[in-house]
């Protein structure tokens, strides 16, 4: 029969056995030591000059002294002495110093809070994670911060984002009630990409980046260029509206060649121009004036312009060129007229063009 507990090795009271009552007292000193097991600290290696009644350290390893081959071990000083607790697995130890739970596993103490997670499988936090999406979060914020070269680190912080083949997807997909709207990154190609969707089907690209020349592309600005395919008489000193109705581009359709005008599709900062050609009526002297309108009744200021002395028919021209701040829905004309004489703005040459620049 054994005369010890198997586990705590606490000493049993033997038959016909003296004085029992000093193993009793010994068993209750292990169990003092051993129950809510807390500890001063797990840094010694040597035991400490004037320890306190009930003092409990791990001993660090390489111990010397009165702790020597004592390496890892749970020393409790009790009655002027100090008792050695050899660890069993599963044993928890809090580290007064550290504020840390540690709990003895294999060889060591590792904390009851993991440093390092290797090799999960899935991971969900506030939500349960899927085979789909093995890493899964729900929370409402999220931060990510460098660490700094005070802590031990270099104070940047990258995330990288790898895809296997230049034709598999890496970048960032924004969704609401998990429907796509956004997408930003390469998807499918090296050129970088930021489309929306307002559907979660049909996606539009905002901004393209070609990988080998770093040039930027934004395939849906609102853009136009158009001219009239006919030549357009004006009288003198009376505005007109020239009859640009044929489109050579139209990104968003924001020109209409029915009513030969740009209709802001968004609230912007646009640069508009014109090209207007003289063609002769009767006199050479006719004066060519040009401007840009806006709303169908006031002069964008900076859009006037005109041409006068001897013209030479289809060979004098006049260009407009200006800056101006549109909402969504304003509208804008090119309108000739002459003084002097009449003429026409000639066919195939007189255009009107226009792009969103901010």
């Amino acid at each position: 029969m054994s005369d010890s507990t198997t586990n705590l090795l606490l000493p049993y009271l033997m038959a016909a056995q003296a004085q029992k009552h000093i193993t009793h007292n010994e068993a209750l000193r292990l169990l003092d030591g051993l129950v809510q097991l807390s500890v001063k600290s797990r840094g010694l290696t040597a035991p400490p000059a004037t320890p306190s009644d009930g003092d409990r350290y791990i001993v660090a390893s390489g111990a010397t002294g009165g702790w020597a081959g004592w390496d890892l071990n749970v020393a409790l000083w009790t009655e002027g002495a100090w008792l050695r607790l050899p660890p069993r697995a599963g044993w928890r130890a809090w580290v007064e110093g550290e504020a840390v739970l540690l709990v003895r596993h294999g060889a060591g103490w590792q904390p009851m809070v993991p440093t390092a997670f290797d090799d999960l499988t899935r991971l969900g936090i506030g939500m349960e994670a899927s085979a789909g999406s093995p890493f899964s979060a729900k929370l409402n914020s999220a931060l990510w911060t460098a660490l700094y070269a005070a802590d031990g680190g270099s104070g940047d912080l990258t995330q990288t984002l790898n895809r296997e083949t230049g034709t598999d997807d890496a970048g960032l997909i924004l969704q609401t009630g998990f429907s796509t709207r956004a997408l930003i990154g390469m998807f499918g190609s090296d050129k970088l990409r930021i489309a929306v969707s307002p559907d979660g089907s049909s996606f539009r690209d905002a901004l393209g980046v070609d990988p080998a020349t770093g040039i930027a592309d934004q395939p849906n600005l609102p853009r136009f260029k158009a001219y009239t395919n006919y030549d357009n008489y004006v009288g003198t000193d009376t505005w007109t509206t020239l009859g640009i109705n044929v489109a050579e581009y139209n990104d968003q359709g924001c020109f209409d060649a029915g009513t030969n005008r740009f209709v802001a599709p968004v609230a912007g900062t646009y640069l508009l121009g014109a090209s207007l050609f003289f063609k002769i009526n009767a006199s050479g002297n006719a004066r060519m004036r040009g401007r840009l309108v806006l709303n169908g009744s006031t002069e964008i200021r900076g859009s006037f312009g005109e041409v006068s002395g001897a013209h030479v028919s289809e060979a004098t021209a006049l260009w407009l060129q200006t800056m101006v701040a549109l909402d969504a829905g304003d509208t804008v004309t090119l309108q000739g007229s002459f003084r002097a004489a009449d003429g026409y703005f000639a066919a195939n040459h007189t255009t009107f063009w226009g792009a969103k620049i901010g």
